[in-house]
C-alpha cells in the first residue's frame, strides 16, 4: 500500500507539474499529455531506490491468498461492499456535482481548446481564481478519453488509500493496533468521503493527500529514508492545491517534519528537483496570477467576498453548524420543522449578528438537509455518534487522563503537539469559514482529529464488546443504504419509480420533492439537451451568458463544439471575430451582471429565438433560458 500511495502522490504532483509546463509551450493537448507520462514513467523508474520500497516483491498467489485472508474478516468485508457500491454509482452514472460541472470541468475544457491555461474571459470568476489541484488531474482524462465518464475515478482511487493510511497515522501517533484496525475500515464511511468516492468534487480527494504527508513524514522520522521526506513534501503541497481552505494543515505537517529536514542534505540535486516540482504542484502558481490579474493572490476580490467582523461569534457559530449537520440523520423528513423551530429559537439579535459574520444565510440559520448528499455531509451521523459514544464511554471508564498526553521528554511534546495542532487548525478554518457547506469541506480534517479521541486505552475494551460491534454494523448499513438511494448516483430502478410517480397523479409534497430532486441530478450533465437540438447542425462556436451554471453539458459531446463566454463589455465585432452567432442565455442574468434584455439585445444587434425553461438545482425552481441570433 505504501508504494502505490507514493506512485499516486507522484503522479498527481507531476500532472500539476505537466498541466503548467504544457501551458507554456502551448502543447495543452493529447500528444502533450503522451509525452508528459512517458517522461513520468522514466523519472519514475530512475528514481525508484529514492522514492519506493526496495524489498523482494511478493508473488502474486501471496497477495491474493492475503487480500483472501483480509476480506473475509467482517468489517474489510463490508469497506469492500461499499467500495463497490461506491465504484457501482460512479461507473453507471454520468457526472453531476454541480460545481464540477459548472467550473471545474469547463475550465479545463477552455483551456484544452486554446492548448494552454490561460485567464479566461468570462463574469464568472470562480473559472479562474480557484485552485487547480483536481483540474491537472482532470485535464489528461479529457484530453486521451474525450468524456468525463472517468472522471469519478480521481476520488475513488484515492478513497481506496484512506484505510491504510488512517491505519497508518493512528498507531503512529499512539493509537493501540486494535482500535485502529476497526476504525481503519469505520472512518472512511464518513458521508463526505462515501459519497464523494464516484463524483467530481474536490473536498474528499484532498484527504489521503493530508494523511500521507504526516504519515511519510512520521515513516522519514524513523527509516532516515530521503523519499519517504520527498513524499511526504510532495503529498502537503498538492494538499493546498487541491482546495485553499486545507492550508492550516500545514501546522500539523511542519511539526511532523521538522525532524527529519536534515536528511534533504543527503541528496541536494534530488531536493532541488522535488522542491521545484512540489512548488508547482501547489497552489503557489494559482496565487500568483491571481495577483497578477486581480492583485489579490487568493482571488476572493474578483468575488466581492470580504471578510466579515466577528470572528468568535462565527467560530461558534461554526462549531454548531458541523455539529448539527454531523449528528443529522441520513435521511431526515422532520428537516423543514427543525429549520423553522431554529429559526424561531434564536434570539432576533443574535440572529441578525449571525447573518453578519457569514455570507451564506443556512450557514447562520443551522440548516440541516431533508437528505445527507455530496454538496453538504460532512462526517455523518453513523461514524460521528459513534465515536462520540466510544470517547465518553472511554472518558467515564478511564481511571486516568483519557487522552494520555505527555509533554516529556521532547519526543513525547513533539508527538502530543501533533495530535493537537490539527484540531488547532480545525479552529483556525472555522474562525474564517463564512460558508455553508464546512462539513463538506473539512473532509481532510476529520482523519487528523481522530488520534486525540481514540488514544485512551479503553477504545482497545469497547471494540471487543458486542454493543460496539453491532452499533459499527449499523453504520456500515447506514452507510451502504445511503449511497443506494443518494439522488446523485441511486443504485436503484429510480426511472421505474419516478414513472410510477407521475402515473399516480400524486399531489403530496413528498412525492413532487422526489421526482424534482433525482430528476434534476439525473438530467444535470445533459441539461441542456433542448437547447442543444433546437440549434442549427454544425453550430462549432457557440456564446454563452450564465453565471454559475454547469456549462459542461454544452460542450457534450467533447470535441464537437466550442463555447464562449460571454461579457456585458463584448461589442457585435467581439463576438463575429469569434465567430459568434449563436448564444446561450440565462435570463435571470439581464438587469444584474448585464444590462436590461431589451437594451443589451440593441445594442450588439441579436433577437431572442427560442425560450426554454430548465431545472439545474433541486430547489423545484426551474430558470428561463433563452437561444439569441446575432443579426
Amino acid at each position: 500500500m505504501k508504494n502505490l500511495v507514493a506512485i499516486w502522490i507522484w503522479l498527481c504532483a507531476w500532472l500539476n507539474c505537466a498541466g503548467w509546463l504544457l501551458s507554456a509551450i502551448h502543447q495543452l493537448n493529447t500528444v502533450g499529455y503522451i509525452a508528459a507520462l512517458i517522461v513520468w514513467f522514466a523519472t519514475l523508474f530512475i528514481w525508484r531506490k529514492i522514492f519506493f520500497c526496495t524489498t523482494p516483491p511478493r508473488s502474486s498467489d501471496s497477495y491474493v491468498r492475503k487480500f483472501s485472508r483480509r476480506f473475509k474478516k467482517p468489517f474489510p468485508l463490508a469497506f469492500l461492499m461499499i467500495a463497490a457500491l461506491a465504484f457501482l454509482g460512479g461507473a453507471i452514472h454520468a457526472p453531476n456535482n454541480y460545481d464540477g460541472l459548472a467550473y471545474r470541468v469547463p475550465r479545463i475544457l477552455q483551456w484544452l481548446a486554446a492548448g494552454q491555461w490561460h485567464w479566461i474571459h468570462t463574469i464568472f470568476p470562480r473559472v479562474n481564481n480557484r485552485a487547480c489541484g483536481i483540474e491537472w488531474l482532470t485535464a489528461p482524462v479529457i484530453a486521451l478519453s474525450r468524456s468525463d465518464r472517468l472522471l469519478f475515478l480521481l476520488n475513488f482511487i484515492p478513497f481506496l488509500f484512506l484505510p491504510g493510511l488512517i491505519y497508518s497515522v493512528l498507531t503512529r501517533l499512539g493509537v493501540r493496533p486494535r482500535v485502529a484496525w476497526h476504525w481503519m475500515w469505520l472512518a472512511p464511511t464518513g458521508y463526505c468521503f462515501l459519497l464523494q468516492a464516484g463524483s467530481i468534487s474536490n473536498d474528499a480527494f484532498a484527504a489521503p493527500f493530508a494523511l500521507a504527508a504526516i504519515d511519510f513524514a512520521l515513516r522519514a522520522k524513523i527509516s532516515e529514508r530521503p523519499g519517504e521526506l520527498f513524499i511526504s513534501i510532495l503529498a502537503a503541497s498538492l494538499l493546498t492545491s487541491a482546495k485553499t481552505g486545507n492550508m492550516p494543515l500545514g501546522l500539523p505537517w511542519a511539526i511532523a517534519v521538522l525532524p527529519s529536514l536534515r536528511l534533504l542534505l543527503r541528496w541536494p540535486v534530488t531536493t532541488a528537483g522535488v522542491c521545484i516540482i512540489a512548488l508547482f504542484a501547489s497552489f503557489l502558481p494559482t496565487a500568483y496570477l491571481n495577483y497578477r490579474y486581480c492583485h489579490d493572490w487568493s482571488g476572493l476580490s474578483l468575488e466581492n467576498i470580504q471578510s466579515q467582523p466577528g470572528m468568535p461569534l462565527r467560530t461558534v457559530s461554526n462549531i454548531a453548524l458541523i455539529t448539527v449537520l454531523n449528528i443529522s440523520p441520513p435521511v431526515f423528513p422532520e428537516a423543514d420543522r427543525w429549520n423553522h423551530f431554529v429559526q424561531e429559537a434564536i434570539p432576533p439579535h443574535l440572529n441578525q449578528q449571525l447573518h453578519q459574520a457569514v455570507i451564506e444565510p443556512g450557514a447562520a440559520e443551522l440548516q440541516v438537509p431533508e437528505m445527507q448528499m455530496e454538496e453538504n455531509a460532512g462526517l455523518g451521523f453513523g461514524v460521528t455518534v459513534l465515536l462520540l459514544v466510544s470517547t465518553l464511554v472511554a472518558a467515564v471508564r478511564s481511571r486516568k487522563s483519557s487522552f494520555l498526553l505527555r509533554l516529556h521528554p521532547t519526543d513525547e511534546l513533539w508527538r502530543t503537539a501533533l495530535v493537537l495542532t490539527p484540531w488547532v487548525s480545525t479552529l483556525a478554518l472555522l474562525s474564517q469559514s463564512e460558508v455553508y457547506p464546512i462539513g463538506r469541506i473539512l473532509a481532510p480534517f476529520y482523519p487528523l482529529l481522530l488520534p486525540l479521541l481514540l488514544l485512551s486505552p479503553v477504545q482497545e475494551q469497547l471494540v471487543k464488546k458486542i454493543w460496539w460491534r453491532v452499533a459499527a454494523f449499523l453504520v456500515f448499513a447506514m452507510a451502504a443504504g445511503l449511497l443506494t438511494i443518494s439522488p446523485a448516483r441511486p443504485l436503484f430502478p429510480v426511472n421505474a419509480m419516478l414513472a410510477k410517480i407521475q402515473s399516480s397523479n400524486s399531489n403530496s409534497k413528498l412525492s413532487q420533492r422526489i421526482q424534482t430532486v433525482y430528476s434534476v441530478y439525473h438530467d444535470r450533465n445533459n441539461v441542456f439537451a433542448p437547447i442543444l437540438d433546437s440549434l442549427p447542425p454544425g453550430v462549432k462556436t457557440l456564446g454563452f451568458i450564465s453565471y454559475d451554471d454547469p456549462e459542461t453539458a454544452l460542450w457534450q459531446p467533447f470535441g464537437s463544439r466550442r463555447v464562449i463566454d460571454v461579457c456585458p463589455s463584448d461589442s457585435p465585432a467581439d463576438l463575429k471575430a469569434q465567430g459568434i452567432e449563436y448564444i446561450v442565455a440565462k435570463d435571470a442574468i439581464f438587469g444584474k451582471q448585464f444590462p436590461p434584455l431589451d437594451d443589451w439585445l440593441k445594442t450588439v444587434n441579436a433577437q431572442v429565438v427560442e425560450k426554454f425553461k430548465l431545472d439545474m438545482r433541486a430547489d423545484g425552481e426551474g430558470a428561463d433560458w433563452m437561444i439569441l441570433k446575432l443579426n
